[in-house]
């Protein structure tokens, strides 16, 4: 089991909570929390050794790219994996962004 913590630009503080997914074979669930503006940090708990970089590249795309950005909510985010596939770590954070409400004064 291993854990990683990565940290990106963000813009404003999310408004609400989300979850997606749950703990499961080949499956993870996203908790997704508020954080103070201007920071992003997403926690991983895994149980898959040897993938910080593969972990470290989708996250970059997500939130270095046009998915969330660097001005998108700023939000802590911790991840508990089973051996996802980066395809599905995609679509549960996706489905935690697109459950909260965006930040005052947020573009749509």
């Amino acid at each position: 089991m291993e854990k990683h913590e990565f940290k990106y630009g963000a813009g404003a503080s999310a408004c609400g909570r989300a979850i997606a997914g749950v703990v499961g074979s080949g499956d993870l669930e996203v908790l997704l929390e508020p954080a103070p503006a201007g920071l992003t940090t997403v926690r991983i708990t895994t149980s898959v050794d040897g993938y910080a970089s593969v972990w470290q590249a989708q996250l970059d795309r997500i939130f270095n790219g046009t998915a969330v950005g660097p001005g998108g909510p700023a939000v802590a985010i911790e991840i508990n994996d089973f051996g996802a596939t980066p395809g599905v770590v995609g679509m549960r954070i996706a489905q935690a962004f697109g459950s909260i409400a965006p930040a005052a004064g947020a573009r749509p």
